[in-house]
């Protein structure tokens, strides 16, 4: 019979002594293991909701929560000149977007529309609607996404990839990763204050990971009740001295019927 103490031959490690003695073993591994594992896992489960938790308190700085309008005008210098835009953005949720163009003349009654992922622009020479692409530019470096898509929660996941020093405060840098490819950038990185969740810089990536633009957001003001960026500078990051500038007010926490958003409604819009 094998003492409790004794080591077991390979061939008698089947025996009841030596199998409670391999089994209690692999227990202590075990245990161990998850000593060391588990604050990995939540510390990493911890880090993702930090992250998500940053992104929408952000969103809501940038845009509110409720239906709104507002004003926004485009400065746009490019090789050719300097040109200038302005459009009146109806906003209910991140799913239901109506840009109407505003000035120039010329343009007035050009309409977009998105619903969910869906995107179309209203002409008032052409009788049917026209399907685009969020990632499509609208003008100067402003893509139509930037305009008819309010957030960025739920388009793109999260992660918090460090916190750095900007200007003598801390900045989150949070990474967005789109969730598809119907959204209008494939990659974003973000900072954010670290204080008060505002966001400060974006670098905006192609599907290849090509930096396509940065924005600051900056000009922080009373508006729709709270204090925001009311002016982003978009810079190309391919053709050095290009621009757009985006101004934003007159915005109004204003009740929206979902009519509004219909394509047929539309044409009243014209």
């Amino acid at each position: 019979m094998n003492h409790p103490n004794t080591p077991c031959a390979p061939q008698a490690t089947t025996a009841p002594g030596c199998a409670r003695r391999a089994r209690h073993a692999l227990l202590r591994i075990l245990a161990a293991t998850a000593v060391y594992t588990a604050p990995l896992w939540v510390g990493s489960q911890a880090y993702a909701q930090d992250a998500a938790s940053i992104l929408e308190k952000a969103d809501t700085i940038r845009f509110p929560r409720e239906p709104f309008q507002v004003e926004v005008s485009v400065t746009s210098t490019t090789a050719s000149g300097e040109e200038f835009r302005k459009y009146r953005i109806l906003s209910k949720g991140n799913e239901n977007t109506i840009v109407q163009t505003t000035e120039p003349a010329s343009e007035r009654g050009q309409i977009l529309l998105m619903k969910a992922r869906d995107l179309w622009v209203f002409l008032p020479t052409v009788s049917q609607p026209v399907r685009l692409s969020l990632a499509q530019r609208l003008t100067g470096q402003v893509a139509n996404g930037d305009l008819a898509r309010a957030n960025f929660s739920g388009d793109y996941t999260p992660k918090l990839l460090r916190t750095e020093k900007v200007d003598g405060q801390d900045h989150h840098v949070l990474e967005l990763t789109a969730v598809d490819r119907g959204v209008t950038y494939a990659r974003v990185l973000l900072w954010v204050r670290a204080s008060n969740n505002a966001p400060h810089k974006a670098e905006f990536y192609s599907l290849s990971d090509k930096l396509l633009k940065t924005c600051v957001y900056d000009e922080y003001k009373t508006l729709g009740g709270k204090l925001r960026p009311t002016r982003l500078t978009m810079q190309d990051a391919l053709k050095a001295g290009e621009q757009s500038v985006l101004e934003y007010g007159a915005m109004q926490i204003r009740e929206i019927p979902d009519k509004v958003f219909d394509k047929e409604y539309l044409k009243k819009l014209q």
